[in-house]
């Protein structure tokens, strides 16, 4: 079953975009790792000092491999030498994914491909 990870962390906006950017090699690495379909960090550009985590994961295994791995470990004290403020970052796990749009273009809130 699919995993998703979702979130904020907060930064003091001066260093926000030096902590994101100094990520990279960690970003990269977990993009390594079995079962990363996306990895994701960004800085919104409305909030100042604010990160949106977005993680894809194929199976809740593979999320468990990735948070006892070190690119989990190494980005963790990364980020933390920057002053983490806050986060909020929470687990979902997907039980149906499908497009937005259906087979005529209209954009849909309803599930409609499971019969």
């Amino acid at each position: 079953m699919t995993v998703i990870v979702a979130g904020i962390l907060e930064f003091d906006a001066a260093i926000a975009e030096e902590a994101l950017t100094s990520a990279r090699a960690h970003i990269e690495g977990a993009y390594t790792e079995k079962g990363c379909v996306h990895y994701a960090w960004t800085l919104d550009p409305l909030n100042p000092g604010r990160v949106y985590v977005f993680e894809e994961w194929d199976t809740v295994e593979d999320l468990a491999v990735h948070l006892d791995d070190h690119w989990y470990a190494d980005m963790r004290d990364h980020l933390g030498k920057y002053g983490l403020k806050g986060a909020s970052v929470k687990k979902y796990r997907v039980d149906l994914s499908e497009p937005v749009y259906d087979q005529t273009g209209k954009a849909r809130a309803d599930f409609f491909t499971a019969g």
